[in-house]
């Protein structure tokens, strides 16, 4: 049976192995953690510029990502270990 794209949206972990929310997660935490890295190259680029109220605020941007990241882990060890 194909699978249609409206499957694949309610997907409940039939297919992956992974419940929705347990993937939302892990992306959210992936996601957080790739902007982080990102933003690292945008305040490289405004500092060359001499930018420094820009590079200030992907500063700021880029400690959001890593503060998302940090709660999403948090989730996820406390998640993935009571399921166990």
């Amino acid at each position: 049976m194909a699978t249609t794209l409206n499957d694949r949206d309610m997907e409940t972990g039939d297919i992956t192995g992974t419940k929705d929310k347990d993937y939302n997660l892990l992306w959210f935490a992936e996601r957080c953690l790739s902007n982080a890295l990102r933003l690292e190259i945008y305040i490289a680029d405004a500092e060359r510029d001499g930018d420094t109220e820009l590079a200030d605020f992907f500063r700021r941007a880029q400690h959001e990502s890593r503060k998302g990241a940090d709660q999403a882990k948090e989730m996820l060890g406390s998640r993935l270990t009571s399921t166990r």
